[in-house]
């Protein structure tokens, strides 16, 4: 009690300190009436019928724990409801984004599909939807998830062929297609035709929570984005109730650079699930609620809001947290969040000093402390505590690869090599260092940013750039800074770096205008940064 007393104080400070609205919606935040509207005829009884369709529209907003009880209901009202028993299935694999289940989610999900595969049903649709999870499930000793997801991607698809007018297949199909979309296509082919299938049924059916939210997934990156916020603006009127729709536009919001509205919509998340945990049991934070937080500090960091990024930080750290069975999400955007502010405010030694909010960090999550120490150390004097972050972080992404993990030991090698390109520079070598740093830049814009991530902790690109400003190429810099904004708009630190390299390459017009966007950018920032005094000298 001690300590949520503390973190509703603390939270009291920050809305004082914030303009962003962080409310917890109107109407019934704790209820699960407000979902959207799903129809979804299965081979049940009448209730179980109605039941499951409730069940399904909280599943289409990943709201998985509400999804268990749900699921559970529609059993109660009808046993030999094999589609109760495929809901469940689904709802034990969580967000088909972040890697799958493991423990006894694991095994919930596998007896699950086991079980809806015993009983009879009525129609061929509903054999398929089964077909598909057992094919989810099946060898979960011998095959690792990502290649059952796939699995489940090709018989989705195959159900689809052979009911092509049926929404929920439509739907699930499309979805099974962004989940198993290469990181690395830079055509996003799978993306886009998931948009021509959502598009069309969304506007049929514009209360249907699923395809709201899946149309946002389909359009998270830079190139597709814009077709993305529409759905963006609506999700989380269409399913108020679920933690995760009130989250979910923040990544269309993140990736125009419309920063007001992330940290908003990524508050009102974060409070929903604290008020729905509340109204069933002690409060325990989620992973999602972390990840909401993750996105909320990176968009206050491009405001200026500085403090409010701060006490968000505080917040997150002070709850009891226990992380799913699948821990990368929430331990991940936990430890993200903190390292985020010495890095985005360029105070290296901090960086280079940095203390994980878990103990007991490992892969992915570690990296992220890694290359933060990395960066820092190379920054601020440490070249040798760099280079022992840098063998480190080699370390993990050489276990990742072992482990056949392939995305994210690319993602890894990336901030390794972006780490080492400093240390270089940091020696003397700045040809060397420039050259790696270039290759790391390359070699991050063909890999897409995974969704559990508001942005990379820095982006390669800008690294280059802040690299090339400190060895003298201004004009260089500058057109690294301003590549950097192609991909990621608003970025607080690429639109001043472009400002200040163009003041001193001695283009004073450039200077003055990006100086006047960057201000324009901070201007509900909290005042403490010292770029402001140098925008504001020429731009005055």
């Amino acid at each position: 009690m001690k300590r949520f007393k503390t973190i509703v104080l603390t939270f009291g400070v920050l809305l004082a300190a914030s303009s962003a609205t962080a409310q917890v919606p109107d109407g019934h935040p704790h209820g699960v009436g407000q979902l959207g509207r799903v129809t979804f005829p299965v081979s049940c009884t009448p209730e179980a019928r109605r039941r499951f369709e409730h069940a399904m529209a909280g599943l289409h907003s990943f709201w998985f724990d509400e999804g268990a009880r749900s699921f559970g209901a529609v059993l109660d009202a009808d046993p030999s409801c094999a589609m109760a028993h495929w809901g469940i299935a689904l709802n034990a694999w969580g967000n088909p984004f972040v890697g799958g289940p493991s423990g006894d989610r694991l095994v919930e999900g596998t007896k699950s599909a086991e079980r809806a595969a015993t009983i009879s049903v009525r129609t061929a649709r509903e054999r398929g939807f089964i077909a598909a999870a057992g094919a989810l499930y099946r060898d979960t000793a011998g095959s690792p998830n990502a290649v059952r997801l796939q699995a489940y991607a090709d018989t989705m698809a195959r159900v689809y062929r052979d009911h092509p007018r049926d929404t929920e297949v439509a739907i699930y199909h499309a979805l099974a297609q962004i989940a198993t979309a290469s990181r690395t296509d830079t055509t996003f082919a799978r993306q886009k035709r998931a948009i021509a299938i959502l598009d069309p049924l969304y506007a049929r059916y514009p209360n249907h929570p699923g395809l709201a939210h899946y149309i946002i997934h389909s359009a998270d990156s830079p190139q597709l984005a814009a077709l993305g916020l529409a759905a963006a603006r609506r999700y989380a009127g269409i399913a108020p109730a679920a933690p995760h729709a009130q989250h979910m536009p923040s990544h269309i919001f993140i990736r125009l650079g419309l920063w007001d509205e992330a940290v908003a919509t990524n508050w009102k998340s974060f409070n929903s699930g604290v008020a729905h945990a509340r109204a069933t049991g002690p409060w325990t934070a989620t992973g999602d609620g972390m990840h909401a937080l993750d996105y909320a500090v990176y968009g206050y960091l491009q405001r200026g809001q500085d403090s409010a990024a701060a006490v968000t930080v505080a917040v997150a750290h002070a709850a009891k947290f226990s992380p799913p069975s699948n821990a990368l999400i929430g331990q991940y955007n936990r430890t993200a969040m903190a390292a985020r502010i010495p890095l985005e405010l360029g105070d290296w030694a901090a960086a280079a000093s940095f203390t994980p909010p878990d103990s007991a960090e490992v892969g992915v999550t570690a990296a992220l402390s890694r290359f933060t120490r990395a960066i820092g150390a190379a920054r601020s004097g440490g070249e040798q505590a760099a280079r022992t972050e840098v063998a480190k972080l080699d370390t993990i992404a050489r276990a990742l690869t072992a482990r056949q993990d392939t995305y994210w030991a690319s993602v890894v090698g990336i901030k390794r090599d972006a780490a080492a390109a400093w240390v270089l520079f940091a020696g003397g070598d700045t040809s060397g260092g420039v050259v790696a740093a270039q290759a790391a830049a390359e070699a991050e814009e063909v890999t897409d940013k995974h969704p559990i991530t508001p942005a990379e902790l820095l982006p390669a690109r800008e690294l280059l750039a802040d690299m090339l400003l400190a060895a003298g190429r201004y004009s260089e810099a500058h057109d690294a800074y301003r590549a950097t904004l192609l991909r990621e708009p608003g970025r607080a630190r690429s639109l001043f770096g472009a400002a200040r390299a163009a003041e001193l390459a001695g283009d004073r017009t450039k200077a003055m205008a990006g100086y006047r966007e960057f201000l324009k950018l901070m201007s509900k920032s909290d005042g403490k940064r010292p770029e402001l005094a140098i925008a504001r000298a020429l731009a005055s």
